[in-house]
């Protein structure tokens, strides 16, 4: 089949990353429902990309809201090819500086979201080729609601540099149209991060959930299903464009500051060629798994990399406050 007849689903594309992701699977020809808990966020993606294109506010904590959503697209496109779970929310400082109603924010977003869309995806594509347009029943989503997040410290991916390229086969599945999953986590998900405790949490468990599921899969014999996570460094995203003067997100700017188009092209090279874990960039992929491999050195670092980040922090607000300057490092 090719992907003008498959169905594609964003979380948390009514801004930034996830807008682009969407824009990224309508030109390659998918039919692309655009999620946010911003319903008039995901209205307006969804006018600028076209007829190909279509919105619901969804709140991914809410498995039923991500089920009716999974089925509306089943109906509209055939059959679901892809779906990235992008949703994902930031909060900074140490966890008992935060409220509990903001830790379970972050916790429920960023790794029960993913959990809820992976898992509803999976239904999906392992049904029948002859089964029709979804669950029905669920109803659509028009109403519910999504959480935006483009991926904090960078959304990132973790060991990935190396890469299992075994999911790139099709073969032994039971008779379901098969599918990618994309889950964009973070380099958070991969390494200790201070002042992002509860965030690089929900992280881990995002990645580790993606990886043990894929195991699943393929133990039971699904291979045509693939799973890959795309675990960006900090990106320039409205995520962090608050934070140049909070002290507690600066690993997010202790490297090199990503484009968003940056991490776009990476979800373009693990839906070309699956990858379970794919870092970005691949270099600092490489620093926070060695770094998390050795927890005692890495532990030790840790306060020269802030202050790297505290640094570019300043830079970038001094250039934004100054006339006529953009924000750029």
């Amino acid at each position: 089949m090719t992907a003008a007849s498959a169905g594609a689903v964003v979380t948390g594309a009514g801004r930034g990353l996830g807008r682009l992701i969407a824009a990224e699977l309508a030109g390659r020809g998918h039919r692309v429902l655009v999620t946010d808990v911003d319903a008039d966020a995901a209205r307006a993606t969804a006018d600028e990309l076209g007829p190909q294109v279509s919105w619901a506010a969804v709140d991914v904590r809410d498995e039923t809201q991500v089920a009716a959503a999974r089925d509306r697209i089943v109906r509209e496109a055939g059959r679901l090819d892809v779906w990235v779970n992008n949703a994902g929310v930031l909060a900074t400082g140490p966890a008992w500086d935060q409220s509990a109603d903001v830790r379970r924010l972050m916790v429920e977003v960023n790794a029960l979201g993913t959990v809820n869309g992976t898992v509803a995806a999976i239904e999906a594509m392992r049904r029948s080729t002859d089964a029709g347009g979804g669950t029905g029943g669920t109803g659509d989503t028009g109403d519910t609601g999504d959480t935006d997040g483009t991926g904090g410290t960078g959304d990132t991916d973790g060991t990935g540099d190396t890469g299992d390229t075994g999911d790139t086969g099709d073969t032994g599945d039971t008779g379901g149209t098969g599918g990618h999953i994309v889950n964009v986590v973070s380099l958070a998900g991969l390494t200790p991060v201070p002042g992002e405790a509860v965030y690089a949490a929900s992280k881990h468990a995002a990645l580790g959930f993606s990886l043990s599921t894929l195991a699943d899969l393929r133990l039971a014999g699904i291979r045509n299903i693939r799973i890959s996570c795309v675990c960006p460094d900090g990106i320039w995203t409205p995520m962090l464009h608050d934070k140049l003067d909070d002290p507690g997100s600066a690993l997010s700017f202790s490297g090199r500051l990503l484009r968003p188009e940056e991490v776009v092209d990476a979800v373009r090279q693990v839906l070309d060629r699956p990858r379970p874990v794919t870092a970005v960039p691949r270099g600092r992929g490489l620093q926070v798994r060695l770094a998390a491999a050795l927890p005692s050195l890495g532990l030790r670092a840790l306060p020269l990399a802030v202050a790297r980040g505290r640094r570019v922090q300043r830079r970038m607000l001094a250039r934004r406050s100054a006339p006529g300057r953009r924000p750029n490092r």
